[in-house]
């Protein structure tokens, strides 16, 4: 590839990432000499870069970007939500693909990466282009944590080599490797970006920081669950830890809160977040100082494209009863604690939410609930007046799983696939829950002061009451504060694209992904009489059965190269299991 395909667009249409900057179809060539004698073309280059990360659908073939849809990361494939029809990989049954997109085309992107490095270091001034220089190296260890994640072991280049190069036909290069170049880039970046965030969602230092922060989190874990690299495993930790501090100390991000909207709607609502009227309080996006790093939308420039509303509300997706038990009682106690007197039990309709977690209303409705959606039912006065004259809906739990799923939903008058809410790609409540982890993981305990300065603000920002985590509580009440710290995360970034990889670095897959995935507590309580047309079998406790027949196989804990990569090039060989 000695021509470079490019074509240019506005600078206002770059900004607002409407359209892709970059055309790799060859509608205009130009000549090495003519992309790389201007600063500005490095930045139009790397425009292309944000189209690359994860969001709600990314690709129906290039699914590592889908965040929502099913995907590698997606939380379909986990064991906290299901589909109408079964999962693959979620079942057991996934097998080694002919060929792979994902392994493709995060490749080819890698060369678009390393071509603007390798052309960085033959312009001068080079403190011209230190922003794209910045971005390069950011979304070039984006892309290699991609592959470390789906594949384990990959091969590493950072210089751009076409098809034939003997590089690409060589064995994968050890993970470890990989992660440290990986964190090497992103320090790399931090240093090029500029600090302050800037307004068309470009990334900044900090989002560099950040991401690093879950890099090192996942590495650190996994080489310490999977009885890798002791050393590393430490290293990567403290990584994790001083990445994540560094974020803190910025001051240039806060959980997303409204006192006008409360801890529960907060939350909620940051979720659907436009700069159209999308909340009671009329907040836009330039409220939220949450996310970190985001893919941008817009109802007329650029849309979702995806049926986002109508695909969460009560319809494609069917939350577990696994994932309703995970939430705390505002006690801060599990549901099936000893002595949590708090917990009103399953016998009743709605039962279950009484004393929990804010963020269990705020991602699930509770049976009788009102609520609203884009077309027939949209909120107009934003207050009573909403309710008053009937333009709302009745949350009904008597389908499905018999959780009705509420996150994602906007409740404007907006075409389906239109919605303008942004994806987090990185947000600051994961940060602190990582910096909390990792502490933990690194020396085998947290502080109060540890956890009041992270994963604490996390969960009071939608519970104002509720108790804090402490080692008192954990103590006192014989829980463990490693499954506490995780419960904190998985409540917290459902449908955010973390469960499947978290269980995997874990190493709980084999404990957690087997079995059936259940919905409510049917038998025995006020459902048998509310929903008399249950279709679903129901098993010997009473819980409705969604999924059966489920196994987990330790070689899932990567997936399997495809075969037309292998045949290309023998010596990748197969991961193990896969053989």
């Amino acid at each position: 590839m000695k021509n470079i395909i490019l074509k240019l667009a506005s600078v206002a249409g770059c900004a607002m990432m409407a359209v892709s900057c970059l055309d790799f179809s060859p509608e205009k060539q130009l000549s090495d000499a003519q992309v790389w004698d201007r600063a500005d073309n490095f930045t139009l280059f790397a425009d292309e870069f944000y189209e690359w990360t994860r969001d709600f659908r990314g690709s129906t073939s290039v699914t590592y970007m889908n965040g929502v849809w099913d995907g590698p990361h997606a939380d379909t494939r986990s064991d906290l939500l299901c589909e109408a029809s079964v999962n693959n990989f979620s079942a057991g049954n996934n097998s080694i693909p002919t060929t792979d997109e994902n392994y493709k085309q995060i490749y080819k992107r890698l060369y678009y990466v390393n071509l603007l490095l390798q052309k960085a270091g033959e312009f001068e001034p080079q403190t011209e282009i230190e922003e794209p220089m910045g971005e390069a190296y950011f979304f070039r260890a984006y892309l290699y944590f991609e592959l470390v994640q789906m594949f384990g072991d990959c091969i590493y280049t950072d210089v751009p080599v076409d098809v034939d190069n003997e590089i690409l036909y060589g064995p994968r290069d050890n993970r470890v490797t990989v992660i440290r170049n990986c964190i090497a880039d992103l320090k790399a970046a931090a240093e090029l970006l500029p600090e302050t965030p800037s307004a068309d969602g470009r990334v900044c230092s900090y989002a560099a920081w950040a991401f690093l922060s879950r890099v090192a989190l996942y590495e650190g874990t996994w080489q310490k669950f999977h009885d890798g690299d002791a050393q590393a495993s430490s290293e990567f930790l403290t990584e994790a830890v001083n990445a994540a501090r560094e974020v803190m100390n910025s001051d240039q991000y806060e959980l997303f809160y409204s006192e006008a909207l409360g801890g529960r709607d907060s939350y909620r609502y940051m979720f659907v977040l436009e700069n159209e009227q999308c909340n009671p309080a009329g907040l836009t996006k330039s409220a939220n100082r949450e996310y970190i790093f985001a893919r941008r939308h817009d109802e007329t420039l650029k849309p979702i494209g995806a049926n986002i509303t109508h695909g969460c509300l009560n319809n494609a997706y069917r939350p577990t009863y696994k994932l309703a038990s995970m939430y705390r009682c505002q006690n801060g106690l599990p549901v099936d604690a000893e002595g949590n007197t708090q917990y009103a039990g399953e016998d009743a309709v709605n039962s279950d939410f009484t004393n929990r977690d804010l963020r269990m209303n705020g991602t699930l409705m509770m049976n009788g609930q009102k609520n609203w959606n884009n077309d027939g039912e949209w909120r107009i006065s934003w207050n009573e007046e909403d309710e008053a004259d009937g333009r709302c809906m009745i949350a009904n739990r008597c389908v499905n799983s018999g959780y009705a799923l509420y996150k994602w939903c906007t409740e404007r008058h907006v075409a389906d696939e239109s919605e303008g809410y942004d994806y987090p790609v990185i947000r600051y409540a994961e940060v602190l829950l990582n910096y909390a982890e990792a502490l933990y993981e690194l020396n085998g305990s947290i502080t109060d002061e540890q956890l009041d300065e992270s994963l604490n603000l996390v969960r009071r920002r939608s519970n104002p009451t509720m108790t804090l985590l402490s080692n008192s509580l954990v103590s006192g009440h014989g829980l463990d504060m490693q499954e506490e710290i995780r419960a904190e995360r998985t409540v917290e970034l459902f449908m955010e694209g973390f469960r499947i990889d978290d269980l995997k670095r874990w190493k709980t897959a084999e404990d957690e992904m087997p079995g059936d995935l259940l919905g409510i507590k049917y038998d025995g309580t006020g459902y048998e009489s509310a929903w008399t047309d249950m279709p679903n079998q129901t098993n010997e406790d009473g819980y409705i059965i969604l999924y059966s027949n489920r196994e987990w196989n330790d070689r899932n804990y990567l997936l399997p190269l495809p075969s037309d990569e292998l045949q290309l090039n023998p010596e990748l060989k197969q991961n193990p299991g896969w053989e």
